[in-house]
């Protein structure tokens, strides 16, 4: 497996922020424990824990904004890959001030959630991150 990369750091970042959702532990030892196990260049791990320190930083703006997009998929009942997999996105399109092109962002979430998630869970990603992109954009929804 490549030591570097952002698609490596976001796969890291990913399922560190998952473990943490699913077994309600704290974020930090999960984090040291990946980064380990993960033998990331000094680039890479800095990039992991930008996101998941971020994710973390604004998880209530994350998820408000997740929950005001999939309305139908209250948090708590969605997919953990779905909803990690989404934080991680929601942080990098509208938190983090090295934002990702926005394209880029939707493309690797929709990778993750296929790797990680449900047969569905693709389309549901790219969905929600889409009508967050539109509201960004300041367009209406059709």
């Amino acid at each position: 497996m490549p030591r570097s990369g952002r698609r490596r750091s976001r796969i890291v970042a990913f399922q560190v922020l998952f473990e943490a959702d699913a077994s309600s532990r704290p974020v930090d030892p999960i984090l040291e424990r990946h980064l380990r196990d993960a033998d990331l260049d000094e680039d890479a791990d800095e990039f992991v824990r930008h996101l998941v320190n971020g994710v973390q930083q604004h998880l209530a703006d994350i998820d408000a904004t997740i929950a005001r997009h999939a309305g139908a998929f209250p948090l708590g009942d969605m997919a953990p890959v779905d909803r990690n997999v989404l934080r991680l996105a929601v942080f990098e399109v509208l938190f983090d001030n090295r934002r990702a092109p926005l394209r880029a962002a939707i493309n690797e979430a929709v990778d993750l959630a296929k790797g990680y998630g449900s047969e569905s869970s693709g389309r549901f990603v790219n969905g929600v991150l889409g009508a967050v992109a539109l509201a960004a954009s300041g367009r209406q929804e059709p």
